[in-house]
């Protein structure tokens, strides 16, 4: 079967956990800029002596299919590269894909990866 792990991250934490997934052998990545919160519910700023809230935090979300045999190696190579120990360092979670196909190749499955 395969999985698709996504991984919601700082983005400036994305160079080190793409370089990370590729020195683990992921052959790639889907790669985008979202926007959201969690525990902290955004975040207060300064800007010209005016405090304002910032109620959705800049993120970047990451898309890797691979094979359920590797669903963990992935989750701790993103973990420890994406970690700072702050909060807000967001999430990782996957998902069963029960069909996957290259479009190019027509390939099916573990095959289209």
């Amino acid at each position: 079967m395969v999985q698709l792990i996504t991984a919601v991250v700082k983005p400036f934490k994305l160079e080190e956990v793409k370089d990370a997934l590729r020195e683990a052998g992921v052959a790639g990545i889907t790669v985008g800029e979202v926007q959201g919160y969690g525990r902290q519910g955004g975040k207060t700023e300064t800007f010209r002596g005016a405090e304002y809230t910032v109620d959705f935090v800049p993120k970047v979300r990451l898309d890797i299919l691979v094979e359920d045999a590797d669903v963990e190696r992935i989750f701790t190579v993103i973990g420890d590269a994406a970690r700072t120990g702050k909060i807000g360092d967001g999430k990782v979670w996957c998902t069963e894909v029960p069909r996957v196909m290259r479009v190019r190749t027509a390939e099916m499955g573990s095959e289209a990866l």
